[in-house]
């Protein structure tokens, strides 16, 4: 199958995949809702439009919830690419978030410059304990899967300890700690929306991120690891130097998006579980197939639904973990590699023939 034929397959597959989920969500609104029209309005149309008209605030709060699952995103398809299973960009997340806000407590800087120093330092933090997985992967040949999905929970408690021993407001009625000075604040672009300017800096660490990947000799050889680790070894290349720096910079993407979130959307830290913005840009990597330039859509899409579900919940009684299932079925039939295999074969058949054919035509004519 040709490169052309190969990506609109892949594309089909995609769809079908979303649409095998939307369905079942469909059917479980049936279920459970009180109203299904209702219900399948809020999650469909809702998020865009009110009363007959576009809800401006609603699609600004749907753009700036796709910020921290940009960064995640990203940081996933560098570690795939490299055919790294790297799950700690959730524990990183919330470890750049708690970094960043403390800094913008207890470090003083001026405006401008206090929350560009807040998130480099975030995001430098997030790739150093990146680098814990990436070197027991490298040195010590065990799965990074592994040691990823326990480091969350090393991050969690070890946040949860200093957050509640060390760093709490004791003022405030649940835990969480003082405010972080204004000057460490990231500008929300329309007040009363979730929409901050870590939005902008999402996008231009996409390009940056699409740039590097294929435009690069670090970034070919990421992808080369991740298509046939043995061959890139017989080449010369670097497989344990690349396989560390692909994890490193998705920890430093994931620690980024995390401060970027915490000081923009809040004032204070009062994470006291993990986000969740690691185990969804799972999701978004796999509906971008791992193609930087598609994870802002794949964020998107993500985030509408959030919209929708969080609607749904609020309206027409539909608890709010149909998103879940949602993502959890797209998942199953991204990550199944039999689905529509024999669909992909028949199609394979079929131009293999009209190669044969074509190429039976031209030696008849030169005969």
């Amino acid at each position: 199958m040709n490169k052309n034929n190969l990506k609109g397959f892949e594309f089909f597959r995609g769809l079908v995949a979303i649409l095998i989920a939307i369905a079942v969500a469909f059917i479980f609104i049936f279920i459970c809702a009180d109203d299904p029209a209702q219900a399948l309005s809020c999650l469909l149309i809702k998020p865009i439009i009110s009363n007959g008209a576009l809800n401006v605030k609603s699609i600004l709060t749907i753009l700036g919830r796709t910020t921290p699952t940009i960064f995640t995103g990203l940081a996933v398809c560098v570690m795939f690419s490299a055919d790294q299973f790297n799950l700690g960009g959730e524990g990183v997340t919330m470890l750049g978030g708690f970094i960043a806000v403390l800094l913008g407590i207890y470090l003083p800087m001026a405006a401008g410059v206090h929350a560009a120093v807040a998130i480099i330092i975030s995001a430098i933090a997030g790739g150093a304990v990146m680098l814990i997985p990436a070197l027991v992967k490298v040195k010590l040949k065990s799965s990074e899967m592994v040691t990823s999905l326990m480091l969350n929970y090393i991050i969690l408690y070890v946040v949860l300890h200093f957050l509640n021993n060390t760093f709490a407001d004791r003022t405030k009625g649940s835990t969480q700690t003082y405010e972080f000075l204004e000057t460490a604040k990231v500008g929300t672009v329309v007040q009363g929306t979730e929409l901050t300017y870590g939005f902008f800096i999402a996008l231009i660490a996409t390009v940056i991120i699409a740039i590097f990947m294929y435009r690069t000799r670090w970034g070919y050889a990421i992808r080369m690891i991740g298509i046939n680790g043995q061959f890139a070894q017989y080449s010369g290349l670097k497989v344990g130097t690349i396989i560390i720096a692909s994890q490193i910079i998705g920890g430093v993407l994931s620690g980024m998006g995390g401060a970027i979130e915490c000081l923009g959307r809040y004032t204070t830290f009062r994470w006291l579980e993990l986000p969740g913005y690691g185990w969804t840009g799972v999701t978004v990597a796999i509906l971008a197939k791992n193609n930087p330039i598609f994870v802002p859509l794949a964020a998107l899409f993500i985030a509408y639904l959030n919209r929708g579900c969080e609607l749904m919940a609020i309206y027409a009684g539909v608890p709010a973990e149909m998103l879940d299932i949602i993502q959890a079925i797209i998942f199953l039939f991204f990550a199944a590699e039999q689905f529509l295999s024999k669909t992909r074969q028949k199609l394979v058949v079929k131009e293999a023939k009209q190669e044969i054919s074509a190429k039976a035509d031209v030696k008849g004519e030169n005969a």
